[in-house]
Order: C-alpha cells, then sequence, then structure tokens
C-alpha cells in the first residue's frame, strides 16, 4: 500500500551544525576501468581515476566544494535519513558488476551491462551548481556523458513523452530501504525533451575518479536546474513511457514535492523559505546567497516551460 508521507520528514534530519563537527568514514570501493589520464581537477580518493575531457562551455566558474565536502554530506536515503549516513553505510552496496533494464516506447530495449552503457562514450567533467530543497547547495565538479546521447541509443519513439528512472531496490545492500521513510525503490522522472536537454548529464564519477557509493555509484542523473531529489542515483532502469511516471517524493509528499521540481525561490516550501541559501563548506555565519531561479540555469532552460504556471507545476 502506498505510504502517503514520509516517516522523517526532511526538516527532522541532523542540522548542518550538528553534522559538521562529525566525520564519517569514506566507504565503498567500486572497481572500474582506471585510467592514465591526468584530470585538470581532482581530489585524494581510493577509487579509481577515469578519463574525461573538461567542459568549460557547460561549467560555471564558481571554485568546487572540497572533496570531503561532498562524498560526506549527502542525502541517500536508502543508506539513512542523517547526512553522515551515506558515507557511513554505503559500503555495502556492490557497484560492480551492474547492469541497466531500458523498457517502454523504444526501439532497443533489454538489459546492458554498465561497460556496454558506457563502451566508447567519450567523459565529460562539468561543474554544477547542486541545490537540495533544503536550502543548502555545493559546486560539484561531476564526470558523465550527456543524459540525450544515452537515450538516443534506444531510439524512442514518438509515444515516448517521459523518461522514468529507477534505483536499485535490495535492503541487503541498501539497509535504508527497510524503513518506510518513503515507497520503495526510489523512482523519478522527466519529461522527455528535459531528459534531451544539453545540460542534463547521466554521471559516473566525480573529482577525476568513479562515483564513491554514497554519491550514486555506480550511475547517476544530475539535472542541474532542479532540486536534488530529482538526481536518482544507483540506477538499474530505465523506461521509456507516454504517462507522467510517479516519482518517490510526489508520492510521498506531494503537497511539498512537485514532479518538476525546478528551482524556483519566489515558490516558498511549506515548511521553510526557498528564497535564500547557504553553500555548504562556508563559514556558518555567513551571509546566505539570494536563490537564482533554475538555480542560475534560466538562460539555457526556461524556454523549456514557456507557458507554464511554474507555481502549480512546482
Amino acid at each position: 500500500m502506498p505510504v502517503r508521507f514520509p516517516t522523517i520528514r526532511p526538516s527532522e534530519i541532523t542540522p548542518e551544525s550538528v553534522y559538521l563537527s562529525r566525520r564519517a568514514l569514506l566507504a565503498g570501493v567500486l572497481a572500474g576501468a582506471a585510467s592514465t589520464a591526468l584530470p585538470a581537477l581532482e581530489a585524494p580518493s581510493p577509487l579509481p581515476k577515469l578519463p574525461y575531457q573538461p567542459n568549460a562551455q557547460l561549467s560555471v566558474s564558481e571554485a568546487p566544494n572540497k572533496y570531503d565536502e561532498i562524498t560526506q554530506y549527502n542525502n541517500f536515503y536508502e543508506f539513512g535519513v542523517d547526512k553522515a549516513d551515506p558515507a557511513a553505510n554505503a559500503h555495502t552496496l556492490r557497484p560492480r558488476p551492474w547492469s541497466v533494464a531500458v523498457q517502454g516506447e523504444a526501439d532497443v530495449t533489454g538489459t546492458f551491462n554498465l561497460e556496454d552503457l558506457l563502451k566508447g562514450q567519450a567523459l565529460e567533467e562539468r561543474i554544477y551548481r547542486f541545490r537540495c530543497v533544503e536550502t543548502w547547495a555545493m559546486v560539484i565538479p561531476w564526470i558523465g556523458l550527456p543524459l540525450a546521447q544515452l537515450l538516443a541509443r534506444f531510439k524512442p519513439n514518438s509515444r515516448a513523452k517521459y523518461v522514468e528512472f529507477t534505483t536499485l531496490q535490495d535492503p541487503q545492500q541498501m539497509p535504508g530501504q527497510r524503513s518506510r521513510v518513503l515507497e520503495w525503490p526510489y523512482v523519478e522522472g522527466l519529461r522527455i525533451d528535459e531528459a534531451m536537454h544539453p545540460l542534463a548529464l547521466m554521471v559516473v564519477g566525480l573529482y577525476g575518479h568513479v562515483l564513491p557509493n554514497q554519491n550514486g555509484a555506480p550511475l547517476r542523473l544530475i539535472v542541474p536546474w532542479k532540486y536534488g531529489f530529482k538526481s536518482v542515483k544507483s540506477i538499474v532502469k530505465i523506461r521509456f513511457t507516454a504517462t507522467q511516471p510517479r516519482t518517490a517524493w510526489n508520492v510521498a509528499a506531494p503537497n511539498e514535492y512537485g514532479f518538476y521540481a525546478n528551482v524556483n525561490p519566489a515558490v516558498d516550501h511549506p515548511r521553510w523559505s526557498q528564497a535564500t541559501e547557504r553553500r555548504i563548506g562556508a563559514p556558518f555565519l555567513a551571509a546566505r546567497r539570494p536563490t537564482l531561479p533554475f538555480n542560475g540555469y534560466a538562460t539555457q532552460v526556461a524556454g523549456l516551460y514557456a507557458g507554464m504556471d511554474l507555481r502549480r507545476n512546482f
């Protein structure tokens, strides 16, 4: 039976000031194709390096957050609801071998192992703003391939209006799934034109290395003009559909988390303002920054929503 509201609300999760006094051990080792390429942007990591080309055109000019900030402060409820839980608990995830089922309104469907999906793909590094609905933000150097480039391989047909993405469901590997905080598995979706936008990225690494488990290994989505909960992690299924998918947070709390999840500072969350944000890593008492429409990407993506009421389609 669907869970209509989460057992633990985001406002009840450990505050930043409490979390930032803690350090969890970096966990989770992902075997993958290492490279001898020397990345332009790299941080210490026990994980294999990735070959990539920086994409300055689609990167912001802001300095990225530190590697520890990015990998130790996460939302990944499959491993717990505290921001430190994923780094502490995600060592149970086994990101190799990994396969992805492709289904629905496309000419090419089936189950594909990750190596085949990535074979021959040129990976890019893009430095993106990443914003959580709980008014905190980071700047992260993601590595991946354009989502449009990946989806085009499956030849979606004219009936494909949406793309649905599903996370692994395995409580042995993801102990947080034993709770009823959300309806599992985690599902997210995009309209097909959103998915095909050049900014949408299928991510396989960050900071010059393959993804740590707690950041969504081995395959996750980044849609930089939307709130972070759209960025489904540890993807095992991609489905093209004619109808709007039922997405995890929209099912759990439809009055708080809309399908579109575009960053709109003019619309408050029911329990807090979204007009300003705090950059993770900044001094705790530093002035908050104004939140930018579409997370600063309005020039590139506002046209996708021409004529839509962005207060109702939140």
